[in-house]
């Protein structure tokens, strides 16, 4: 649920503001990388929907 408004502020992040985002949610012993794979994912569907279908 943090990253739902994390990325409607922030609709293009890097990995690094991705990591930040989730400092305090998960342990980092996997370094987050198929989180932050899975959140530019995101990020790009919303994009692409918000593209389609503007407010």
């Amino acid at each position: 649920m943090t990253l739902i408004p994390f990325l409607e502020d922030n609709p293009n992040p890097n990995d690094n503001e991705i990591r930040q985002a989730l400092s305090g949610n998960l342990c980092r012993c996997t370094g987050y990388q198929n989180i932050v794979k899975a959140v530019k994912l995101a990020a790009s569907l919303q994009n692409s929907v918000h593209s389609a279908f503007p407010r």
